[in-house]
């Protein structure tokens, strides 16, 4: 079981992934500054095509956040593939992440998020196995460059042919101390091809979470919630919500009747992503009910 320095919140906040389009500068310190207007909560960093913000400004990053009262978290380049074949490139995927960890704690981010490995035609067990391995690796280098208090959050999916199903993320995280899931119910919707979008379904995943990890791991999650396409493979693109089928307020209500905690990040593209999250904030606040 997770044995983690808990970030609880009395409910789930809502930002967006990357700075709003609408910001002034498309900085991440202009983008903090921006949620905060928007009255957005949360907004996660993106190192998805490289670790590139230096040490100086990972400072006035965590500077600004805090002034704001935006809680951040980021995500880890694309290109990780913790089992892959080759020695080098699995290597080289595990230092993207410590980079990606180091630049997140820097900042002030708890969680850092990311995309785990393929499955290349191998047993999927074989594929966990190596990831498992890998993932504990880095984790120990992390202690031992004194990054203690960060969470990796494996992701969710979109692709039943990528390594990342429901299951494959909740046993990680409970094999593991220093590991919670990133549940992006997105992936979920277009990894199963589109009959994962009901209330059942999604208050399914909550019940797993919660059966397998304990209720703490549900008063502390990482939600990644858009519009999406999928075709026959799963995932295509992101949409804006009103242009896709995924069920949005079925995940919403599920999250609030649950009494689910945590930052909820929204992956729509460019100016509906604050609309987005706006949005689902809205109509999350109207279902969620007062804890004693």
């Amino acid at each position: 079981m997770v044995n983690l320095k808990k970030s609880y919140h009395r409910q789930i906040l809502f930002g967006t992934a990357g700075p709003p389009s609408s910001s002034q500068k498309r900085s991440t310190e202009s983008g903090v500054r921006r949620a905060k207007e928007l009255g957005l909560e949360c907004m996660e960093v993106e190192f998805v095509k490289g670790v590139k913000m230096g040490d100086k400004t990972a400072c006035v990053v965590r500077k600004t956040a805090e002034e704001c009262g935006i809680e951040l978290s980021c995500h880890a380049p694309y290109y990780i593939n913790l089992a892959s074949p080759d020695r080098k490139k699995r290597e080289d995927s595990m230092k993207r992440l410590l980079d990606a960890a180091r630049a997140g704690a820097l900042c002030g981010a708890r969680n850092i998020v990311f995309h785990a490995g393929f499955y290349m035609k191998r047993e999927p067990g074989e594929v966990y196995a190596m990831i498992r391995r890998n993932i504990e690796k880095v984790l120990e280098s992390l202690r031992e460059n004194g990054i203690k208090d960060v969470v990796l959050r494996p992701e969710v999916t979109g692709k039943p042919s990528v390594f990342g199903s429901l299951d494959e993320i909740i046993r990680l995280s409970a094999d593991i101390e220093g590991v919670l899931p990133c549940i992006d119910f997105s992936h979920l919707f277009t990894r199963s091809l589109g009959r994962c979008n009901t209330y059942k379904c999604y208050a399914g995943v909550l019940e797993q979470i919660g059966g397998t990890l304990g209720e703490d791991a549900l008063e502390d999650m990482h939600i990644h919630l858009s519009g999406i396409e999928y075709g026959p493979a799963g995932e295509r693109r992101h949409l804006p919500a009103a242009e896709s089928k995924i069920r949005y307020r079925e995940v919403l209500k599920a999250l609030a009747d649950f009494g689910a905690a945590g930052l909820l990040i929204c992956e729509s593209p460019d100016e509906s992503k604050e609309k987005n999250a706006l949005m689902f904030r809205k109509y999350y606040g109207k279902r969620i009910r007062p804890k004693r």
